[in-house]
C-alpha cells in the first residue's frame, strides 16, 4: 500500500505539472502570451524555447492525458481484484499442464495398449504352434514306441544269439561254480574242481570243427 500512494502521489505531482504547461499553451494560442514556463529549465531552455505553440499544446495535452491515465490506473487498482486474476491465471496455467500431461499420458497409454495387443497376438501365433507341435508329438508318439519295443526285442535277441554262441562255444560247464568249459578241460580252471568224464557221444571242439 505504501508504494502504491508513493507512486499516486508521484504521478499525480506530474499531472499537475503538465495540466500547468497546457493551461499555459491554451493561454498562448488564444491570447497569444509568452511562454514563460520553459524557462524553469535551464539546461533545455533554448531548445524547448525554439518549439512552435501548437507543438507546446499538443504535448502538453498528450502528457496530461498519459499521466492522468497512469495516475487513475493507480489509484483505483484493486489488490484483492489483483490477487484473484493472478490465481485465475495460475489456474489457467496449472490446468493447461494438467491437460498437456494428461495428453501425453494418454498417448503413453495408447502406445502401451498397442504393445499389449501386438504382444497378444504373438502369444496367439505361440500358442497356436505349441498346440501343432503337441498334436505332431501325440502323433509320433506311438511310433517311437513301437522303436524302443522293436529295439527291445532285438537287445533280448542279442542276448539270445550271445548266450547261443556261449553254449555252442563252451558245451560243458562245471557242476560246481557253473562256468563253462572247453571240452578238453579236466579241472575246472576257476574253482579247480575235478571234471567227470564226458560221454563218448560228445564230440570235442576240435572235432567239431
Amino acid at each position: 500500500m505504501a508504494k502504491k500512494g508513493l507512486s499516486v502521489w508521484v504521478f499525480s505531482s506530474l499531472t499537475f505539472i503538465a495540466l500547468i504547461h497546457l493551461i499555459e499553451a491554451v493561454s498562448v494560442l488564444v491570447f497569444n502570451n509568452e511562454i514563460r514556463l520553459l524557462q524553469l529549465y535551464p539546461l533545455i531552455n533554448e531548445k524547448i524555447q525554439a518549439i512552435p505553440p501548437i507543438a507546446y499544446f499538443l504535448g502538453s495535452a498528450a502528457a496530461t492525458f498519459v499521466l492522468w491515465g497512469v495516475t487513475c490506473a493507480i489509484a483505483f487498482e484493486n489488490p484483492v481484484e489483483t490477487f484473484l486474476n493472478k490465481i485465475l491465471s495460475d489456474a489457467k496455467k496449472q490446468s493447461t499442464v494438467e491437460t498437456q500431461l494428461l495428453q501425453d499420458k494418454s498417448e503413453v497409454l495408447d502406445a502401451m495398449n498397442e504393445t499389449v495387443q501386438s504382444n497378444a497376438e504373438v502369444l496367439g501365433q505361440v500358442r497356436d504352434l505349441m498346440y501343432n507341435v503337441r498334436t505332431e508329438v501325440k502323433e509320433i508318439q506311438p511310433v517311437k514306441d513301437n522303436v524302443e519295443k522293436i529295439k527291445n526285442e532285438l537287445s533280448h535277441l542279442k542276448r539270445e544269439i550271445t548266450k547261443l554262441e556261449e553254449n555252442v562255444k563252451y558245451p560243458n560247464k562245471c557242476s560246481t561254480c557253473g562256468k563253462p568249459l572247453l571240452p578238453e578241460f579236466k579241472i575246472c580252471p576257476y574253482c579247480g574242481e575235478n571234471i567227470k568224464l564226458l560221454p563218448e557221444n560228445i564230440v570235442s571242439v576240435k572235432e567239431y570243427k
